[in-house]
């Protein structure tokens, strides 16, 4: 089975159906109308169709002809609170964005089920397809785990894969590599408890506000000598808070970071390790603290057997040029990484970037003006599809 060429044909609707999920972003867990079109967009073909209870979610289960094992294939369909500058005509006008290509996922990811679905008797076994909200922070794989996603079909997973576009690489490409390929995400909250007064005054008071400027520049230095250099950290202060009043000095000030790491042993000596930093600063000024490391996302792992098997398989489908091993992981992080630790898979790039853009002036993910060439969702869709038939077709 090739289902390039089939992938093809189904292109233009694929591209509508984008457009139109474009139009209509939401944010979180709770996607009404998007939910909405992917059930109009998968009604008619032979699934089993489920929604979620905590969250907007849907599951569709495709059995094939006959009785085999399952394989799991994800789209996330949440987008960002971004207001779009793109200038596209599809552009959204709701003060949200699909900023992160999301849109991209689920109309591939809908592809792939048609595809499958016209080959349905000719598959060993079954497919579970992942219409996932809540990728941006909110975890919404660890929800749909907890619904019960894995025991869908009656049998847990062999294997799962995902494919994630990327605004900056060359349209129509494949990036991969074995073992790690994208960073925990974890949220640092520190407050430091002074006691506050008149700024005139700053020695009747004691200061918050210059312990939380020492402790950014410490967390920098922190990650500089207290990290294995093969093991990085990237530590990223984002929020700093403190007084209302410009002549008061505040009573508190706080400040929050994302912190990402490769590995979970850095992790859990950055849990032990930050907040002892803040303490002993923070105790150093006559000041208390409260600060804790909050884990978010986990490392995303892709198993080596089946990244090789998929590198194999985008070869043959697109041409060894098109298929690239990442040298390194990405400081990103994602939630399919939970399914990852559940079940052997592969997480996969897909350069998205138009013919317009170069690479030197490409926005990145997540940018008010960063646009997605929807000619690479025929090619997702066959990636997906051909990634789960590759374990289900009959021999």
């Amino acid at each position: 089975m090739s289902l390039v060429e089939e992938a093809t044909a189904i292109a233009p609707g694929l591209i509508e159906l984008r457009r139109e999920l474009h139009q209509v972003p939401e944010v979180g867990l709770e996607l009404p109308k998007t939910q909405a079109l992917v059930l109009d967009a998968l009604a008619g073909l032979p699934l089993e169709v489920t929604t979620g209870k905590e969250l907007t979610s849907v599951v569709g289960v495709l059995r094939g002809g006959q009785p085999g094992p399952t394989v799991l294939l994800r789209g996330d369909m949440d987008a960002l609170p971004v207001v779009e500058e793109t200038g596209l005509a599809y552009a959204a006008e709701n003060g949200n964005m699909h900023a992160c290509g999301h849109d991209l996922h689920t109309t591939g990811l809908v592809g792939a089920a048609q595809l499958l679905s016209a080959h349905r008797d000719e598959l060993n076994g079954n497919v579970i397809f992942m219409f996932q909200p809540g990728e941006e922070g909110l975890g919404g794989a660890g929800y749909m785990l907890r619904e019960g996603l894995l025991s869908a079909t009656g049998d847990k997973p062999i294997a799962a894969f995902a494919l994630h576009v990327w605004s900056q690489a060359a349209k129509g490409t494949f990036q991969l590599r074995p073992g790690t390929i994208m960073a925990s995400s974890n949220q640092l909250h520190i407050t430091v408890h002074g006691k506050g007064g008149h700024g005139s005054s700053p020695d009747r008071t004691i200061d918050p506000v210059p312990v939380v400027a020492e402790l950014v520049l410490a967390l920098q230095t922190y990650a500089t000598r207290r990290v294995n250099v093969f093991d990085p950290v990237v530590i990223t202060v984002t929020q700093l808070e403190a007084g209302v009043a410009i002549n008061v000095i505040p009573n508190t000030a706080r400040l929050g970071a994302t912190v990402r790491t490769l590995s979970d042993a850095m992790l859990e000596q950055l849990t032990r390790e930050l907040p002892a930093l803040a303490e002993r600063i923070a105790a150093a000024h006559g000041c208390t603290v409260d600060a804790r490391l909050d884990p978010q996302y986990p490392v995303t792992v892709n198993d080596a057997g089946r990244t090789a098997e998929t590198a194999d398989l985008l070869t043959g489908l697109f041409g060894a040029e098109r298929v690239q091993q990442l040298d390194n992981p990405l400081m990103g992080a994602e939630d399919f990484s939970m399914v990852l630790r559940e079940v052997p898979g592969t997480f996969v790039m897909v350069g998205a970037r138009p013919d317009d853009v170069s690479e030197e002036e490409a926005p990145s993910n997540h940018s008010s003006l960063v646009r997605f060439d929807d000619a690479v969702l025929a090619d997702q869709a066959a990636a997906l599809a051909q990634l789960a038939a590759k374990h289900l077709l009959k021999a």
